[in-house]
């Protein structure tokens, strides 16, 4: 196996930069918590997704193997609220933004994960999860049908959001109930009430609560141990520390090596979220902007601190990210829309190298944004001169080294090249549709395709082939 660089990330647990030893050399799992399909996703559910596409493209780069995993959550008291307004199955309403998910995705020429799992697929293991809590002494039924952590029973408690059990107080995110032993101890199971959706279990009909869904699908995905557990950090107390929690008490061991934080993004200096009527659709900015303004907007800055965002921030970055596509464009036609290759290898390793030594110093994008607007401006200046090389140099740079890993200023070519194992995957499936088609097995081949429309892939059958969107 090559070598690969030693790469620090701050690490929320140690609160330190650390080096990031993977659990199986030469390979990265990382699981980040997803959103709570309820409604559409905001600029700041988008801003982790950035950042850790463009991580995940920067350990791939260098030569590691990345699992990314990403959640949903669609089963909520929010989407069983949205459900009532809509009059509509809790499970309809789940389906209908995880595919209005993956058009805002497609728009913002962000990568898939590699696994997307719901919450309404594992309420079987959930349930194995919480009973061998309660078999260890870590759970407990309350008199509400609840089933509830014993925060007291874990002694590690608050090492994650660096608290003290004793110091602790009922916070914002902390649901209060009489029926708990401590104010601190969280649901694991919620018994269902009238009219609610529910799943049989040992306690009785009910689902399950907010934090077990991301500590079983984690380790039924990565396993017990893995690398990075990320989110924004607003997570980080009680959700992750509650995660952890549970995790540990369950398996005996780490959960997650390493724990990174994205700071919020803020509109007039206060946090952005759907639950404080303050946000910013996604889908409404990428109408306004390109992807690659928001994309910048983000790399631009830190992922560890907070954002504040305006129209005018975003048209003023708009400009210079414009000026990169002007240049590139114009290089392109200096050539015919055929850049050559360069020749000047020094060069490149020379770049490619302050990309690595950056990125690798707690993924600090700024600076790699910053010197991709320095190479746009020697490539003008070099398209002013009739500079061949140095066109052709600067021109590779931004579109093949520093643009490929940040995931901007792509081209179609680049992007579709992404998608090679989803086409190929869909070239099987659309085959074995063709199969049960021509044994008139209608029935199969119509699941498939019902199915498949109910996450957002629709298939068309012409007289010469079947096509799919």
């Amino acid at each position: 196996m090559k070598h690969l660089p030693t790469i620090k990330i701050y690490d929320t647990l140690s609160a330190q930069l650390v080096d990031l030893i993977p659990v199986k050399e030469g390979e990265i799992k990382i699981y980040l918590c997803g959103p709570t399909v309820y409604n559409l996703l905001h600029i700041g559910n988008a801003r982790p997704i950035i950042i850790f596409d463009a991580f995940r493209r920067f350990l791939e780069y260098i030569g590691y193997k990345v699992t990314l995993v990403q959640n949903f959550t669609d089963i909520d008291d929010k989407i069983i609220e949205q459900a009532k307004k809509e009059k509509m199955p809790f499970e309809e309403v789940g389906k209908r933004y995880i595919i209005e998910y993956w058009r805002d995705m497609t728009a913002l020429k962000a990568r898939a994960f590699n696994f997307h799992p719901k919450t309404t697929n594992y309420v079987e293991e959930i349930i194995s999860y919480i009973k061998e809590l309660e078999e260890k002494g870590y759970a407990y039924k309350a008199e509400n049908g609840d089933v509830y952590f014993e925060v007291g029973k874990f002694l590690r408690y608050g090492e994650l959001s660096h608290r003290k059990i004793e110091d602790l107080k009922v916070g914002i995110r902390v649901e209060v109930s009489e029926y708990k032993k401590n104010p601190l101890d969280f649901a694991l199971w919620k018994s269902s009430k009238e009219g609610e959706p529910f799943w049989e279990s040992p306690w009785g009909k009910g689902r399950p609560g907010w934090h077990i869904e991301c500590s079983v699908m984690s380790s039924e995905i990565l396993g017990d141990t893995f690398d990075i557990h990320a989110g924004g950090n607003d997570l980080i107390f009680p959700h992750h520390e509650n995660e952890r929690a549970q995790a540990i008490a369950k398996s005996g061991k780490d959960f997650a090596k390493y724990w990174m934080h994205n700071g919020m993004i803020r509109m007039a200096q206060g946090k952005m979220s759907k639950s404080l009527g303050n946000v910013w659709y996604l889908r409404d900015l990428l109408k306004k902007f390109d992807s690659d303004v928001l994309k910048i907007f983000i790399l631009s800055k830190h992922y560890r601190i907070p954002i504040d965002i305006s129209e005018e921030l975003l048209h003023n970055q708009e400009v210079s990210v414009n000026r990169v596509k002007e240049s590139l464009n114009e290089a392109e036609a200096f050539f015919n829309n055929k850049v050559p290759y360069p020749k000047e290898m020094y060069y490149l390793k020379e770049q490619e190298e302050y990309l690595i030594s950056n990125l690798s110093n707690d993924f600090d994008t700024p600076s790699v944004v910053a010197r991709i607007f320095e190479l746009s401006r020697d490539l003008n200046k070099a398209l002013n001169s009739r500079d061949e090389e140095t066109i052709k140099n600067n021109y590779y740079i931004i579109r093949n080294i520093y643009g490929s890993v940040l995931g901007v200023f792509e081209t179609n070519e680049q992007i579709q090249k992404n998608n090679v194992e989803l086409n190929q995957l869909m070239e099987i499936i659309l085959n074995v549709r063709s199969v049960l088609r021509n044994e008139k097995l209608y029935n199969l081949s119509d699941y498939i395709r019902d199915n498949l429309s109910k996450i957002g892939i629709e298939i068309k059958d012409t007289p010469e082939s079947t096509k799919w969107s």
